[in-house]
């Protein structure tokens, strides 16, 4: 159970059992007043005649004003009622213990009231209504009224009211606020517990898609290059006894494919098994350069810089090198490349260029891992571009956002 629970509970609790005291305590305080004035005469009858029937009015209409009635509206008729036996009592007894009486009753109204403003309103009323009740009580008896001694005479009393208002209502709005103040933490604790929740459904949803995306990678990246290595070995084939080079050159280039395909599937299975040790982007790379021209007549130089990428970006420029170098060999009949890998302001720049046999850039047409690049380069808000001639060579170009530095 929240702790706003137990707190307004305990506030339901409390304002129960402050309506008994304060029923109890107007009971005694009438049975006081009752024996104080047990001995006054007016008018040739004991007052007692007329105290113990108003106070038993007291009583019963303050009854039903804590216990039945819920509302304010419906309790005015029964605050009219105090005044009127207020003033009753007032005018048959010393009026000693009055302001007692109307302690008890505010205290009442304090408790169930909710905002400050209505106690304040009621304060207020009852001060003026208490020096009212005197001044209509002197009239009835035939005194004379003088404001000035009025107040002075009802001073103490006075004091009481004022002191009672601010200790009574005070408590109230601390304790209100500490019931608040509970109610807004126990929000926050369960809209905590909604977002941390939330979040733990969001990872989830996150390593799903991941591990979705390198499964497409896996089928889409690793069966081209297989495609291509089975289609470069057919074709190796079908020459190799008549140009025994261009085989010789088909079969590298199944061979260099094949190792790539080789690695994706190392780096698939590398990331599906949520391991979070992964070398540097520049490593990457120049392992990439390594493998393709080491024991081959190939030769890679490369200007690479040290850049820290996100996995996707990382990813993605690996792929472009290797699917480039491939693309260079296999098409172009290449054996020259130069890589650059730069950062300039918050760019990053990729340039891939051979000495292949180029193309009508015009007319070129893109096959999947071209379109792929443009595809994925898109979703990672770059571009990319191509530019050859013929017999000039092919250069790839690729321009990314670099990532946001911490």
């Amino acid at each position: 159970m929240s702790s706003f629970s137990l707190n307004k509970q305990n506030l339901s609790a409390f304002i129960r059992i402050g309506k008994i005291l304060i029923f109890c305590l107007l009971i005694v305080v009438e049975v006081v007043v009752a024996v104080n004035n047990r001995s006054l005469n007016l008018t040739g009858f004991n007052a007692l005649w007329v105290i113990i029937p108003a106070e038993a009015a007291l009583a019963a209409e303050n009854a039903v004003k804590m216990w039945g009635l819920k509302r304010f509206k419906q309790k005015i008729t029964c605050y009219v009622l105090d005044v009127l036996l207020l003033l009753v009592l007032t005018y048959f007894t010393t009026g000693a213990l009055i302001s007692t009486l109307y302690v008890v009753i505010l205290t009442e109204f304090y408790v169930s009231q909710e905002k400050l403003a209505g106690s304040i309103a009621m304060g207020v009323c009852s001060v003026v209504l208490f020096l009212v009740v005197f001044a209509v009580s002197n009239a009835l008896k035939g005194q004379e009224v003088d404001v000035g001694a009025l107040v002075a005479g009802a001073a103490n009393d006075l004091i009481i009211l004022v002191l009672h208002f601010f200790i009574v209502n005070f408590t109230l709005q601390i304790y209100r606020k500490n019931v608040e103040i509970a109610r807004t933490v126990d929000e926050l604790n369960e809209t905590n517990e909604k977002l941390l929740l939330a979040n733990a459904e969001l990872k989830t949803v996150a390593v799903l898609e991941e591990r979705q995306r390198i499964a497409k990678d896996i089928h889409d990246t690793a069966g081209h290059s297989i495609t291509t290595v089975i289609m470069q070995t057919e074709a190796a084939k079908l020459v190799i006894d008549t140009d025994p080079e261009d085989a010789k050159r088909k079969l590298f280039a199944a061979n260099l494919q094949a190792k790539h395909a080789l690695e994706e599937l190392r780096e698939s299975v590398h990331l599906l098994s949520g391991n979070e040790e992964k070398p540097r982007l520049k490593e990457s790379l120049e392992r990439i350069i390594h493998e393709s021209s080491d024991g081959t007549d190939v030769t890679i130089r490369s200007d690479i810089d040290d850049i820290p990428l996100c996995d996707a970006k990382a990813r993605f420029v690996c792929n472009s090198l290797k699917e480039g170098i491939s693309n260079g060999l296999r098409h172009g009949g290449a054996n020259a490349f130069w890589f650059e890998f730069k950062k300039k302001d918050n760019t990053l720049r990729f340039l891939l260029s051979d000495n292949g046999k180029g193309a009508d850039i015009s007319a070129l047409k893109e096959g999947f891992g071209l379109s792929g690049m443009h595809r994925r380069a898109e979703s990672l808000g770059g571009t990319v571009w191509f530019e050859a001639e013929e017999g000039e060579g092919f250069e790839v170009h690729i321009l990314l956002p670099a990532d946001a530095e911490n």
